[in-house]
């Protein structure tokens, strides 16, 4: 199978022989710079991923395209972002399909947002900052490119207020309060669809759990995911689990709107 080459415009991901990784856009005539030399954006251009450049310095970096994961890790950040070990449960969770019409309030960086559009899903994105929905949008597009704002529309305003749209199938909520959000979700949610909460503490995931049983919402459910890596070394015959790892970041809760009798 033909690689498909790197191009101009493109957004790329170089790594050092300490692992270290740095994130740079390749222009015509441009150069990526660190301590150890620099590479010319032009012999980078053409060639395929996954092959090894050096510097002047004879530094040597590994050249591959970023995956979502890698640009959410070293984006910028205009608030803390869900980490990559949550965002893949959260997918399948609020079980989001290409076409979903999904409320998302609490942008913060756009991690979750990118996350959504790349699954198919079109947002309706509520954030009462306007530094953080400027950040969102500005990461959304760097990695997703211009043409997934046809699938993104984002206004600053409270989801703790009274929505200004309706006919959902999913809300992903990540903000402080997301029981507050339930009297206006129950009516905006279609029968059916899926709630999730994105909480740090246990006390907001039982919050919300209990506002959720008042407002018609039934299947509740709340887990947390710890990621736990593991050192291998073949050569060495050594296999053990890593010393460190991350464990609790969030709570993800979930749950349906149920239909009522009017329904």
């Amino acid at each position: 199978m033909t690689a498909r080459p790197l191009e101009a415009g493109e957004l790329i991901m170089l790594i050092d022989r300490k692992e270290r990784r740095y994130l740079t856009t390749l222009v015509e005539g441009g150069e990526f710079h660190s301590h150890a030399g620099a590479v010319p954006h032009a012999e980078l251009i053409g060639q395929t991923e996954g092959q090894e450049f050096r510097t002047a310095k004879n530094a040597a970096y590994l050249v591959v395209r970023p995956t979502l994961s890698d640009f959410i890790l070293k984006m910028k950040r205009g608030a803390q972002v869900i980490y990559p070990k949550d965002l893949g449960p959260i997918l399948m969770q609020a079980d989001i399909f290409p076409g979903a019409r999904v409320l998302e309030s609490g942008l913060g960086s756009g991690a979750l947002s990118m996350t959504l559009l790349r699954a198919g899903a079109k947002i309706t994105g509520y954030e009462v900052r306007e530094d953080f929905a400027t950040q969102a949008v500005a990461n959304v597009t760097e990695f997703l490119g211009d043409g997934v704002l046809d699938r993104y529309d984002v206004h600053i305003r409270s989801a703790y207020e009274p929505f200004a749209h309706s006919d959902f199938d999913r809300i992903v909520l990540d903000l402080p309060e997301p029981w507050s959000v339930v009297p206006h979700a129950a009516g905006a949610l279609a029968s059916g669809g899926i709630i999730l909460a994105y909480t740090p503490s246990i006390i907001q995931a039982t919050t919300f759990r209990a506002r959720l049983s008042e407002y018609g919402f039934g299947m509740a459910e709340t887990i947390e995911v710890l990621n736990r890596g593991w050192h291998i070394e073949p050569e060495h015959n050594a296999v053990r689990p890593d010393h460190r790892m991350v464990a609790h970041t969030g709570f993800l809760t979930t749950a349906r709107k149920l239909a009522t009798a009017d329904e």
